[in-house]
Protein backbone atom coordinates (compact mmCIF):
# COMPACT_ATOMS: atom_id res chain seq x y z
CA UNK A 1 0.00 0.00 0.00
CA UNK A 2 2.98 2.19 0.31
CA UNK A 3 2.55 2.94 -3.11
CA UNK A 4 -0.92 4.12 -3.37
CA UNK A 5 -0.44 6.45 0.14
CA UNK A 6 1.96 8.75 -1.64
CA UNK A 7 -0.64 10.03 -3.60
CA UNK A 8 -3.42 9.98 -0.26
CA UNK A 9 -4.49 13.83 0.70
CA UNK A 10 -3.78 14.01 4.21
CA UNK A 11 -6.10 14.76 6.35
CA UNK A 12 -6.23 18.61 7.39
CA UNK A 13 -8.80 18.40 10.51
CA UNK A 14 -5.76 15.80 12.28
CA UNK A 15 -2.92 18.06 11.28
CA UNK A 16 -4.43 21.49 12.53
CA UNK A 17 -6.71 20.63 15.40
CA UNK A 18 -5.46 16.81 16.26
CA UNK A 19 -8.17 14.95 16.28
CA UNK A 20 -9.88 12.93 13.33
CA UNK A 21 -12.65 13.60 11.50
CA UNK A 22 -15.54 11.67 10.17
CA UNK A 23 -14.28 10.88 7.07
CA UNK A 24 -10.30 9.83 8.07
CA UNK A 25 -9.56 6.38 6.82
CA UNK A 26 -11.82 6.63 3.88
CA UNK A 27 -8.75 6.83 1.34
CA UNK A 28 -6.60 4.26 2.99
CA UNK A 29 -9.76 1.82 3.12
CA UNK A 30 -10.56 1.89 -0.69
CA UNK A 31 -6.45 1.12 -1.38
CA UNK A 32 -7.26 -1.52 0.71
CA UNK A 33 -10.22 -3.11 -0.91
CA UNK A 34 -8.18 -2.81 -4.28
CA UNK A 35 -5.71 -4.79 -2.58
CA UNK A 36 -8.71 -7.53 -2.09
CA UNK A 37 -8.23 -6.50 1.91
CA UNK A 38 -11.69 -6.62 2.63
CA UNK A 39 -12.03 -7.02 6.48
CA UNK A 40 -8.87 -4.48 6.80
CA UNK A 41 -10.95 -2.13 4.61
CA UNK A 42 -14.07 -2.83 7.08
CA UNK A 43 -11.47 -2.06 10.25
CA UNK A 44 -10.29 1.21 8.66
CA UNK A 45 -13.53 2.45 7.62
CA UNK A 46 -16.86 0.66 8.86
CA UNK A 47 -18.89 2.30 6.14
CA UNK A 48 -17.17 1.36 3.41
CA UNK A 49 -19.09 -0.90 2.01
CA UNK A 50 -22.53 0.71 2.88
CA UNK A 51 -21.19 3.76 1.18
CA UNK A 52 -20.20 1.69 -1.57
CA UNK A 53 -23.70 0.44 -1.58
CA UNK A 54 -25.46 3.74 -1.57
CA UNK A 55 -23.33 5.14 -4.67
CA UNK A 56 -23.54 1.60 -6.50
CA UNK A 57 -27.52 2.54 -5.96
CA UNK A 58 -27.14 6.09 -6.58
CA UNK A 59 -25.25 5.20 -10.37
CA UNK A 60 -28.38 3.00 -11.20
CA UNK A 61 -30.49 4.94 -10.49
CA UNK A 62 -29.42 8.36 -12.77
CA UNK A 63 -29.30 5.70 -15.53
CA UNK A 64 -32.77 3.60 -15.31
CA UNK A 65 -35.11 5.70 -12.62
CA UNK A 66 -36.41 3.38 -10.12
CA UNK A 67 -40.26 4.55 -8.78
CA UNK A 68 -38.95 2.45 -4.95
CA UNK A 69 -35.70 4.25 -5.35
CA UNK A 70 -36.53 6.68 -2.12
CA UNK A 71 -37.36 3.80 -0.48
CA UNK A 72 -33.44 2.45 -0.66
CA UNK A 73 -31.49 5.27 -0.46
CA UNK A 74 -33.37 6.82 2.27
CA UNK A 75 -32.90 3.96 4.89
CA UNK A 76 -29.37 3.17 3.45
CA UNK A 77 -28.19 6.71 3.91
CA UNK A 78 -29.67 6.66 7.31
CA UNK A 79 -27.61 3.79 8.40
CA UNK A 80 -24.37 5.39 6.55
CA UNK A 81 -25.02 8.41 9.16
CA UNK A 82 -25.49 6.48 11.72
CA UNK A 83 -22.51 4.24 11.20
CA UNK A 84 -19.92 7.28 10.53
CA UNK A 85 -21.44 8.86 13.91
CA UNK A 86 -21.12 5.99 15.53
CA UNK A 87 -17.60 5.21 14.38
CA UNK A 88 -16.70 8.38 15.00
CA UNK A 89 -17.96 8.91 18.69
CA UNK A 90 -15.89 5.79 19.42
CA UNK A 91 -12.36 7.07 17.51
CA UNK A 92 -12.52 10.45 19.47
CA UNK A 93 -14.15 9.87 23.13
CA UNK A 94 -14.14 6.23 23.47
CA UNK A 95 -10.58 5.02 22.10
Amino acid sequence: MSSLEEFMLPCLNKKLLGFECMGCGIQRSVALIFQGEFVAAFYMYPAIFTLILLFAFFGLNYFKNYKFASKIIIPLAIINVVIILGNFILKTFIN
